[in-house]
């Protein structure tokens, strides 16, 4: 076996070893991201929906029309709670490959820690592109959808009887 033999085939080891490390990390920091995702849109959403609740008392609305408003203004609040969700996972992630001591072992492999981040990277690399997209088409058309629904929704006549 010469010199160019052993430099291929272990580049071929090393690469698989990496792209295990890339799904390890990746598996490791999508669940917390969509579920941190998801409870700060909750949270966002509550405090949109109250500063409109006064709105909503005595009109009877069904739960059609808060289903529609929640949609509307959920959409119109998932790129405020992207950010979020992205740091605490990435934080929740890396903190817990460290208390793991699985950061050490990378590091303690030679691999560097820019490399290991390069994974999130790529993902928040590609979340950050869909995102603008998602800000330029779909979070207008929301928000139209949802200010005429609160627009028709403040101009009803009261249905509660003093």
């Amino acid at each position: 076996m010469n010199i160019t033999e052993y430099f291929v085939t272990h580049l071929k080891i090393n690469s698989k070893k990496m792209r295990r490390l890339d799904k390890l990390i990746l598996k490791s920091f999508i669940g917390p991201f969509f579920l941190t995702t998801i409870v700060a849109t909750f949270i966002l959403l509550v405090q949109y929906m109250l500063k409109y609740f006064d709105d909503f008392v005595g009109k009877n609305l069904g739960f059609k029309v808060f289903g529609e408003l929640l949609f509307y203004f959920s959409i119109n609040i998932l790129p405020n709670a992207l950010p979020l969700g992205v740091l605490i996972s990435s934080l929740m992630t890396f903190g817990n490959l460290g208390e793991n001591f699985e950061l050490s072992a990378i590091k303690s492999a030679g691999i560097s820690l820019t490399r290991a981040l390069k994974p999130i990277f790529f993902f928040i690399l590609t979340l950050t592109i869909s995102s603008f997209f998602f800000n330029n088409y779909v979070v207008p058309a929301a928000n139209l959808k949802a200010y005429s629904l609160i627009y028709d929704i403040k101009h009803k006549k009261p249905a509660l009887d003093i």
